[in-house]
């Protein structure tokens, strides 16, 4: 018997190194999956249909949006486009077995809570100032845009404590280290081994 997959909930402040961190410890455990969001933003070059995102009109995202109960786990408007996470798809996923991943704002992680009961993980900057600096030392932000990520960085921290666990990127490899040992260690309460299989204790 195949036990249902996690569903994993990350949420960092930009430039907290959050897609580095995930990307590697996707890389060394199995039956780890992203879910596949939902757009009306159109694809950007290079970006394909199912794989990046499902593009789809708005009146399909507001027709998906408004089933009883929603078709999205979590969804906003961002920038004047639509963006949502599919309970179908989510479904899908776990019934495989597989652990899903959902990289979403603190806003998106609280309406998942409360319909679900998810594995929440907050990865946060060693400080402001830290952040700052490496925002700036990116070279690619406007002064504007590095005010507006610090203001949103700073109402995003207030919001670590609604989360299980907090993984500080100090180190990035500690930080890798500790998402990891997050993840195996939830998997083994769930009756798993760390691949992510399921247990069967032959008597």
């Amino acid at each position: 018997m195949v036990r249902e997959g996690m569903l994993l909930v990350l949420s960092a402040p930009s430039g907290c190194g959050k897609t580095t961190i995930l990307k590697r410890v996707m890389a060394g455990l199995p039956g780890l999956v992203f879910s596949v969001s939902h757009t009306t933003r159109p694809p950007r070059p290079g970006e394909q249909d199912g794989r990046d995102y499902h593009f789809v009109d708005r009146a399909a995202f507001v027709a998906i949006r408004d089933r009883q109960p929603s078709g999205f786990l979590e969804w906003a408007e961002v920038h004047g486009n639509l963006y949502g996470t599919s309970r179908e798809e989510v479904s899908r996923l776990r019934a495989q077995g597989l652990d899903v991943v959902l990289d979403i704002d603190v806003q998106g992680a609280a309406r998942v809570r409360r319909d679900w009961d998810p594995v929440t993980v907050f990865i946060a900057p060693p400080s402001l100032a830290e952040l700052e600096r490496r925002l700036r030392g990116r070279g690619t932000e406007a002064e504007e845009t590095i005010a507006l990520r610090l203001a949103n960085a700073r109402r995003e921290m207030a919001a670590a404590d609604d989360y299980q666990y907090l993984v500080v990127n100090d180190d990035l490899d500690v930080a890798v280290d500790a998402l990891r040992a997050i993840i195996v260690a939830e998997r083994c309460r769930r009756r798993r081994m760390p691949s992510g299989e399921t247990v069967e204790l032959r008597l």
